[in-house]
């Protein structure tokens, strides 16, 4: 591993690439700590100080994501999800508008045009939600009307205030602009998705202080307990998004013109986690749905249902929470599978080109015989997915505390930044043998 490292730093190309993603990463994380236009960065700080400890509702995921930027209401506050959740939208699009299927199977000139279209969604989207995050600041919402002694956005400073507001949603979603842009450099001149190691670095840049939370709030036992469960973790996730059911499939000869063509080996890769973190992103998305539903009700009088749904869907360490969080995650685990990957087309293709699975027949046979696999496959992926997405909810009842809403080591976080990590690995790793060079996994 050390040769490995020394190897990659050693060849000037790669090197030039890693330094190249090194300063990317800086400027992102020094714009996700540069405080907006109008907002009190005093104040932001005094809130979040009385907040230490507390459970800040819906924007918990999303302030994770963007390494804590959100709830400073920073320049890079919406990070990178604006695009994600374009890029999502626009998957699920292509399944239903024929023009973007299309688009899809015209090969590179059709993926630019829907890179494109992604990027204007992403803006679209940025100033949407910066609206709504300003909207909830200036409200006092933001942190559920818990900081009200500190306006977050002050007002009486002289200047109007839809100005102060909308130079403040612009900066937002100009922010939003130039993390995607920084995420399509990294992925251009660098090393890895740019778009997945931003997300990767905003995580990570929570892991110590989070960490240090548990030691100061439950001592060094626990503490050391906790690294050894991630560990655990890590390791069994590190194992399973490696975990692959290979398929053969083998050519037929065929003779075009004087030249023999075909005949060759190969073999489908169906991944036991074949949906990736997708399922775990829209099922907390639906459970916070009733979260922000509470957010427009009278929260010093709530009636029995609201109590009702903040005791027993809104709380992460609720048995109802916790069953409806798996149930969910294992539904659009097979709902997103079966729209990403269509074993119907992967058959004709297959006939296309004179390939076959060695014992079962070409077309309608090898669809039937794909999907019978998919399905199989998809159940231990979706029963891994929910396991590891409601870990944190456990450590919540372990802990006895609710202060951990944004704990970083198990869940989404975990998948993400394990997944991240190994196809960063893969790439330096590839270069490496194209240089004759020993990669990381051997």
């Amino acid at each position: 591993m050390l040769s490995a490292f020394l190897s990659a730093f050693r060849t000037p190309d790669l090197r030039k690439k890693l330094l190249f993603t090194v300063g990317i990463i800086a400027v992102y994380r020094l714009g996700a700590t540069l405080p907006s236009p109008g907002v009190s960065y005093g104040n932001v700080q005094k809130c979040l100080d009385s907040l230490q400890g507390q459970n800040t509702g819906v924007l918990n995921l999303l302030d994770l994501f963007s390494g804590g930027a959100l709830l400073q209401l920073s320049v890079f506050a919406l990070g990178i999800m604006p695009y994600i959740t374009a890029s999502i939208i626009l998957q699920l699009l292509t399944v239903v508008i024929p023009r973007l299927e299309q688009l899809r199977k015209e090969g590179q000139a059709g993926q630019a045009k829907i890179t494109q279209y992604t990027r204007y969604l992403t803006l679209g989207l940025g100033i949407l939600q910066s609206s709504a995050f300003v909207a909830l600041a200036r409200s006092g919402q933001l942190f559920q009307n818990r900081c009200d002694q500190f306006p977050i956005v002050p007002e009486g400073t002289g200047i109007p205030d839809w100005l102060t507001l909308s130079i403040l949603v612009m900066t937002m979603t100009a922010g939003t602009g130039m993390v995607m842009w920084l995420g399509e450099l990294i992925t251009d001149r660098g090393v890895g998705n740019g778009m997945s190691v931003l997300i990767f670095t905003s995580i990570a840049a929570r892991l110590p202080s989070e960490g240090w939370k548990i030691k100061t709030n439950e001592g060094w036992g626990k503490f050391a307990l906790v690294l050894a469960l991630v560990l655990v973790v890590i390791t069994a996730v590190c194992f399973i998004e490696q975990a692959q059911r290979r398929i053969p499939v083998q050519y037929a000869k065929r003779m075009i013109g004087r030249r023999m063509y075909g005949g060759t080996s190969t073999y489908i890769p169906l991944k036991v986690n074949q949906a990736g973190v997708i399922p775990v992103i829209f099922a907390s998305s639906l459970l916070y749905l009733p979260q922000l539903a509470l957010q427009f009700f009278d929260q010093t009088d709530p009636g029995k249902t609201q109590a009702w749904i903040q005791n027993n869907i809104v709380q992460a360490d609720a048995p109802l929470h916790i069953v409806i969080y798996f149930l969910l995650i294992i539904f659009f685990t097979y709902f997103y599978v079966s729209i990403t990957f269509n074993p119907t087309e992967v058959a004709d293709n297959m006939k296309k080109y004179g390939g076959f699975v060695p014992g079962i027949r070409p077309g309608k046979p090898t669809a039937d015989y794909l999907d019978f696999i998919l399905s199989r496959i998809t159940l231990p992926g979706a029963l891994y997915l929910g396991i590891v997405a409601v870990l944190p909810n456990f450590f919540f009842i372990w802990l006895n505390s609710q202060q951990f809403q944004n704990f970083p080591f198990g869940g989404t976080a975990v998948l993400i930044m394990v997944g991240v990590g190994l196809e960063t690995v893969k790439q330096i790793e590839s270069q490496l043998m194209q240089r004759n060079y020993e990669g990381f996994l051997r």
